[in-house]
């Protein structure tokens, strides 16, 4: 945790330019924040979106915490959404760590408590890896659909290691099948037409998800945080035997709780009413049951 504070004390402090928030990274990237305070908020929550999206898909998330009295901050990762740069390139293979790890000191001395972490997806991969490795230490730790575990081929891993070493960010489709992300066709239409939504992605970034989803699941058991995990049993963007390894992994740990739903697609926050509904009462179930 020292050579992190390191790190945040080299980050610039948030800076406003025409109505939006920015933080900049040690290495000169700068993210774009997206806060929704909530005046009467009892805790908070930063959210981590996934791969190809941006943090303005979580409003309605970030309403429902709203309505619960949490106040939201979300952000663009670096290659994602509104923060500048190649669109899925990292410079070192470590940068959404680092870079989630600012973040969430940033927001946490902001609000002078640590706030819960909700990563989506690659966010939650994202998530899970900066916990387990002690980059931030929240009190508590929501995963949906972490891509723990991908559906492609091994010899597709072997060539984003060796694409990583030689054309690292070499711009490449990410051939995720969009119409796996929700049941709700609005859902899927506005992704479609959402121009901050990219299909892209890079040797070094697909390296990163690859080796970070199988390390993971192999270091479930050093989990520490009281985490609830979510995921979707008909998931066809990440594989979700993934999260059925890591939740194996995890038990002993006595800190994991997972909910799966068989019949729901990849993006649990955003399936149709019905499904949604379910999601979000286990959520508000677990976040009654572990606050302190």
């Amino acid at each position: 945790m020292e050579r992190q504070a390191g790190a945040e004390r080299m980050a610039s402090s948030e800076k406003r330019e025409d109505g939006a928030l920015w933080l900049t990274m040690a290495d000169g990237q700068r993210l774009f924040l997206r806060d929704w305070p909530g005046q009467r908020a009892h805790d908070a929550v930063l959210i981590v979106h996934g791969l190809g999206e941006h943090s303005g898909r979580y409003e309605a998330l970030a309403q429902w915490f709203l309505a619960h009295g949490y106040a939201v901050r979300s952000y663009d990762q670096r290659g994602h959404g509104r923060s500048p740069g190649q669109r899925g390139a990292l410079r070192r293979s470590d940068d959404l760590l680092s870079d989630l790890a600012t973040v969430y000191e940033h927001y946490a001395t902001s609000l002078g408590t640590p706030p819960l972490l909700l990563g989506h997806s690659m966010g939650g991969l994202v998530a899970v890896r900066a916990v387990l490795d002690g980059r931030v230490e929240p009190p508590r730790l929501v995963l949906s659909s972490p891509a723990l575990r991908s559906y492609e081929a091994p010899w597709l891993h072997r060539l984003a290691a060796v694409l990583t070493r030689t054309l690292p960010n070499l711009p490449l489709r990410n051939g995720l099948p969009l119409d796996g992300l929700s049941h709700d066709t609005n859902v899927l239409d506005a992704y479609r037409n959402d121009p901050l939504c990219m299909r892209s992605v890079t040797p070094r970034l697909a390296d990163f998800i690859f080796r970070a989803g199988a390390s993971s699941i192999a270091d479930g058991w050093r989990l520490r945080v009281p985490t609830l995990l979510l995921a979707a049993g008909s998931d066809r963007l990440v594989d979700p035997s993934g999260s059925r390894e890591f939740s194996n992994n995890a038990w002993a740990t006595k800190h994991l709780t997972s909910r799966f739903f068989d019949t729901l697609f990849h993006e649990l926050f955003n399936e149709t009413e019905t499904g949604r509904r379910q999601v979000l009462a286990q959520l508000l179930d677990w976040l009654r049951r572990t606050r302190v």
